[in-house]
């Protein structure tokens, strides 16, 4: 039978960086077909191909079918237009005047929505919505586009285990009509759930092609990284000190409510929940991304007032913010200026840069967690996703924080990088850093914090210990009443 997709011998260059070195692809009809390799091996960028967001410089494509659709790991929102405009865009229905039929708009949207089961108003701005909310309205749009390859690039990223179980139920219907479906994840118990077929690549091309149940998740990891590779992570009980952090009956109209806790140094706080239940909300509020209406915030002590990132700088409070392309970089900036950008003061003198000292601390950045650019100067924007959250990482790390707030720390991450950053995370705490960590990914919020709160529609509904509890109980207890 013809495959629905064949690539040959594609090549692509950025910067002088050979993304792609001849890879090649054959997608069938009714197929869930799993990319995976580390960050930069070349998944997203061959994806972008495929699509037709970048052109190869060399290569053949072969595509037998009439439409294609992608879920990009970076998503490309309109964040003014309503989630229906954004559902609709380039289907829009009108009506016998040739004017857009907004109320089938609406009612095209609210369909698709519910079929994910993505509590979100189709009238509702796209700017207003989390990313985990923008992210399930993208799947929305994909899975409404009636396309005979659909292809998700870390479709998962930021969803709560309940939403993906609804993507996997949606991705099975898919399969049963004959639409493939080209499936990008670094979670390997998604890989073996969905995927016929795994193609893993390596320095921008494939090195093994085979069916799902010809790999074991130690044999596909080593293939990805070129090495054997043990990502355990052994996790030190916590040896906590004082309390660098006190949150009192924080709040803010209908995100959140009478939010209370403690963050001790050398301490990983979990915060759980699903989408929606005010994870990110509290955790902006304390940066001062979105500041809360009322409550208290005390660092080290002492209350303090924060109403902006500046504040929460000054007052020793760095985060990795979940929607790394929105809040975490500015992508026509080099690595060097992103990574030294919040602590500029410390690099320069009588009003100037020390440029110098500035790349040299970009340099040790760049070394200390392994970011793959072909120099500081490299616009962020060109580098793989798993390299801009380590961009944004390091820069964080560089203003010497008491207190870390990490949201989705390792969303769109590698194994190898993922255990990279766990090690460091676990090594920070060691240091007597305060960790509060936001995740969707149950077995890394276990492995990793001290203790968890689980977050139930803005409140919370649970303190548990990861040692004393199960993903099952977290669940029951984040589950709206």
């Amino acid at each position: 039978m013809q495959p629905l997709l064949q690539l040959e011998g594609i090549s692509k260059s950025f910067w002088g960086i050979r993304a792609l070195d001849g890879a090649g692809l054959s997608v069938a009809r009714g197929e869930v077909h799993a990319l995976t390799g580390e960050n930069g091996a070349g998944k997203s960028t061959l994806m972008k191909i495929v699509a037709g967001i970048e052109r190869p410089d060399s290569g053949a494509i072969r595509f037998t079918g009439s439409a294609v659709a992608m879920i990009h790991q970076e998503l490309l929102p309109f964040p003014e237009m309503t989630v229906a405009e954004n559902i609709c865009m380039g289907a829009e229905p009108a009506n016998a005047f040739g004017w857009l039929d907004k109320s089938a708009m609406h009612h095209r949207a609210a369909e698709l929505l519910a079929r994910l089961g993505v509590d979100v108003m189709p009238g509702a701005r796209m700017g207003d919505l989390s990313f985990a909310e923008q992210q399930s309205v993208e799947i929305s749009k994909a899975v409404g586009q009636q396309a005979d390859l659909l292809i998700m690039d870390e479709p998962t990223s930021a969803l709560s285990d309940r939403e993906c179980e609804r993507l996997f139920r949606i991705i099975g219907d898919l399969k049963q009509r004959g639409v493939a479906v080209i499936y990008i994840s670094h979670r390997m118990d998604e890989i073996f759930r969905l995927a016929d077929t795994i193609t893993v690549m390596r320095d921008g091309r494939p090195v093994a092609t085979r069916p799902a149940s010809g790999f074991d998740e130690a044999t596909l990891i080593s293939l990805m990284v070129g090495r054997d590779f043990d990502a355990a992570l052994v996790r030190q009980p916590a040896q906590t000190g004082e309390v660098a952090l006190e949150v009192r009956k924080l709040t803010r109209e209908a995100k959140f409510r009478d939010i209370t806790f403690t963050l001790r140094a050398g301490e990983i706080l979990g915060l759980a929940g699903l989408i929606g239940a005010g994870r990110t909300e509290i955790a902006s509020a304390i940066f001062g991304l979105d500041p809360a209406g009322s409550g208290d915030i005390v660092v080290r002590g002492r209350s303090v007032r924060i109403g902006s990132p500046a504040d929460a700088l000054a007052q020793g409070i760095a985060m990795v913010t979940e929607d790394r392309k929105r809040y975490g970089f500015v992508g026509d900036m080099g690595v060097r200026e992103n990574v030294t950008l919040s602590s500029l003061r410390r690099y320069s003198a009588g009003g100037f840069v020390r440029r110098g000292a500035e790349d040299a601390a970009a340099d040790e950045q760049i070394r200390a967690l392994s970011i793959r650019a072909a120099g500081r100067e490299q616009q962020v924007k060109y580098l793989s996703g798993g390299n801009q959250q380590k961009v944004v990482l390091a820069r964080a790390l560089l203003s010497d924080p008491a207190i870390l707030i990490l949201d989705e720390p390792t969303r769109g991450v590698d194994v190898g990088a993922k255990a990279e950053i766990y090690g460091l995370i676990a090594r920070l705490a060691r240091q007597g850093k305060a960790i509060l960590l936001v995740s969707s990914e149950m077995n890394e919020i276990l492995a990793l914090s001290d203790r968890i709160l689980v977050i139930r529609e803005g409140a919370i509904a649970a303190e548990v210990t990861p040692s004393r509890t199960t993903p099952e109980e977290i669940l029951s207890y984040a589950m709206p009443q």
